[in-house]
């Protein structure tokens, strides 16, 4: 029993003295008035390093501060290539360092005197079996400016930052701060001091075991089957259809052996062209491009006017078509090759004559996959060109069955249109992602669901033949499929206008704005944080006798954003959580610039943690607590900072989250009776 409580309060420090990375760093001089500054680092066997880009966990960062002597060109890099994986903890494919790592900043000297330069590192490093630490690093690196030889109009320019500077950098010297403060200031600082010794070995308890979270984020599958489905819908538009019989006719007019090995030969030569794209996406933008895809506004912006070109291609108001010079140089290579390569012509050739329809189809799954990670083009590609070489092949093995095919006709221009309709739907969702990743405001969640309410709604009007396209003439009567396909897209629309007022919309909630940026929210089923500081929330929960649950969470966690729609409207989840519970959520990505006497370096004997913003703060205080660093992360704790139950991560099953509240609960009335 004297062993198991010595290894409770030791844990904790065997923890934090965990230092799994050095560092050093070199500047060289590359011109009269340009240097680089270099940053190496060295991680330990078993751990690795976050990249600056990487999605699901928490990505690297340098922060400059600013000083009128020097100015940053371009952002900073990273070499070699990282590493990359899917983990399903995060939801996400992560990119990552092991071993080795640089990291290079260009910088531009403004003034000929010697000067230091003030970097703050902040990342998070992890090992394989999932226990994770921040890394937090400061620099301060002397330049000697007079071996340079800046420009005068660096000079002059430069001074004119000094007032925005100032301004900025409200606690600019708090690196002069001691780092022997009372350990009264974390109470302060937290509302509990997170490194006593005592409140840990309570805790370390529950750092045992996790819940695992079960997640239903796309995997390599989906994006698969996506492509599948892609590949399935190519088939039947105006471009392929007609294709088949035609393509198939030729395979079968030979002998019946060799009309089969052509047959197979030509399914996979189309397998292969659009594998090979798949690859070339991947291998052109590169991991870390393609992960940072998914957050930037302005490839989302292009992805954005990308589909709305495609939407507007399939509604009729133009042709997408490769120049016929392209389609007529294969043309004559397939007549002019033999054997094999002849066939391999003949696949490219339908490639591009299809490419009008199949190219929108495409690029949507492109566009989709490419932000899931770096296998996801290839995986794609992949579905979609089995499932457009399937029927080539199946039917030259199979020919009596061509004459089962429904013959071409207006019903292919409505899969076309309807085609269109979906790259709409798609195409605001990406613009939305731009304008939440710049804080432009100009779709919030009204604004977002009103144009998809427009849309589904003239969806409807066009299966119902009131409104037509391009070259459609009036129906003489409304099919069976027609008359459900617009009652699904009538339904979809008096599903989407309660939304309006705040309905949490479910099944599309991955798509929409989150709840936040509602603006008129007439009957609000979301459970909002009481406090987003600790401290406040301690008090109020001595006072009202309630647990204190804690919604470690950020501003761009989608995981997040997905608890919060999914599991907290619940109703049984909302009522329990806003009665029994005091709910503080603390935002670990929040950049915002702590008060001069909260930004302390904290030292605990083992290592120094500088916290310079309320993110630091409240990112080091996660880790003092529960030893991770993921969102979302719940804990349950009373006043005096004691967990009383194990973790919860994502998993949007609202019963389990609800079992879980009603153990922490329990337990506090055992821990405080």
């Amino acid at each position: 029993m004297i062993r198991k409580i010595i290894w409770l309060l030791l844990f904790p420090i065997f923890i934090f003295a965990q230092e799994p990375t050095s560092w050093s760093y070199e500047v060289k001089k590359i011109s009269d008035d340009e240097a680089n500054i270099i940053f190496n680092v060295s991680i330990q066997d078993g751990w690795c390093l976050y990249s600056l880009k990487t999605k699901g966990a928490l990505p690297g960062e340098f922060i400059f501060e600013k000083n009128p002597a020097y100015k940053l060109i371009g952002s900073t890099t990273e070499s070699p290539k990282p590493k990359s994986k899917y983990e399903p903890d995060l939801g996400a494919t992560t990119t990552f360092f092991e071993g080795k790592a640089t990291f290079t900043q260009k910088i531009k000297i403004l003034k000929p005197e010697p000067f230091n330069i003030e970097v703050y590192y902040s990342g998070q490093a992890c090992l394989h079996d999932g226990m994770c630490v921040m890394v937090k690093k400061d620099f301060l690196i002397p330049i000697d400016g007079s071996l340079y030889k800046p420009q005068l109009s660096s000079i002059v320019n430069s001074d004119n930052d000094i007032n925005e500077q100032n301004n900025l950098l409200t606690n600019a010297d708090t690196s002069k701060l001691t780092t022997e403060v009372d350990t009264s200031i974390y109470t302060k600082i937290f509302g509990i001091n997170p490194l006593d010794s005592a409140m840990q070995a309570y805790n370390a308890q529950y750092l045992v075991e996790r819940s695992e979270a079960k997640h239903s984020n796309r995997s390599l599958w989906g994006i698969f089957f996506a492509g599948l489905l892609g590949g399935l819908v190519a088939l039947v538009t105006p471009c392929v259809w007609p294709m088949i019989p035609l393509t198939v006719s030729f395979f079968i007019k030979r002998n019946k052996k060799k009309g089969i090995k052509d047959a197979i030969i030509y399914g996979l030569s189309i397998i292969i062209i659009y594998v090979t794209l798949g690859l070339l996406i991947t291998i052109i933008f590169g991991a870390n491009a393609l992960n940072a895809l998914s957050t930037n506004p302005w490839f989302n912006l292009f992805f954005f006017v990308l589909l709305l070109v495609f939407a507007i291609a399939f509604f009729g108001g133009f042709d997408l078509t490769l120049p016929s010079s392209w389609v007529n140089a294969m043309d004559r290579r397939a007549e002019r090759a033999t054997g094999l390569l002849s066939i391999f012509f003949m696949a490219f050739t339908l490639v591009l004559v299809s490419f009008s329809c199949t190219g929108p189809i495409i690029g949507t799954l492109l566009v989709e996959a490419i932000t899931e990670g770096y296998l996801a083009p290839f995986i794609g590609m992949l579905g979609f060109s089995i499932a457009l070489a399937l029927p080539f092949t199946l039917f030259a093995l199979f020919p009596q069955m061509i004459s089962n095919l429904p013959k071409s006709g207006g019903w292919m221009n409505t899969v076309k249109v309807t085609l269109g309709f979906i790259e709409l739907f798609f195409a605001f969702k990406f613009l939305s992602v731009a304008d939440l990743a710049s804080h432009w405001g100009i779709l919030d969640r009204e604004i977002f669901i009103v144009i998809w309410v427009g849309i589904a709604f003239i969806m409807g009007l066009y299966f119902l033949d009131v409104i037509r396209f391009k070259g459609e003439e009036k129906k003489q009567h409304l099919s069976v499929i027609r008359f459900f396909l617009a009652l699904a897209s009538f339904a979809f629309t008096f599903y989407l206008i309660p939304g309006l007022w705040g309905a949490p919309l479910k099944g599309v909630s991955a798509f929409l704005p989150p709840i936040y940026t509602q603006d008129f929210n007439m009957n609000d089923q979301h459970v909002k944080a009481n406090y987003k500081d600790l401290t406040p929330a301690i008090e109020f929960a001595r006072n009202v006798n309630k647990p204190i649950l804690i919604d470690f969470s950020g501003y761009g966690c989608v995981n997040c954003r997905e608890m919060e729609a999914s599991v907290w409207t619940d109703p049984k989840v909302k009522d329990f959580l806003e009665n029994n519970f005091v709910l503080v959520s603390l935002y670990v990505d929040d950049k915002t610039l702590l008060p001069v006497e909260q930004a302390i370096t904290i030292d605990d004997g083992n290592i120094k943690t500088k916290l310079r913003t309320i993110g630091d703060k409240w990112s080091f205080l996660e880790y003092s607590l529960v030893k991770r660093q993921s969102q979302p992360m719940y804990v349950i704790m009373d006043h005096n900072g004691r967990i009383l139950n194990e973790l919860y991560g994502y998993n949007k099953n609202p019963n389990a989250f609800l079992e879980w509240l009603q153990e922490g609960l329990e337990a506090y009335y055992l821990v405080n009776r």
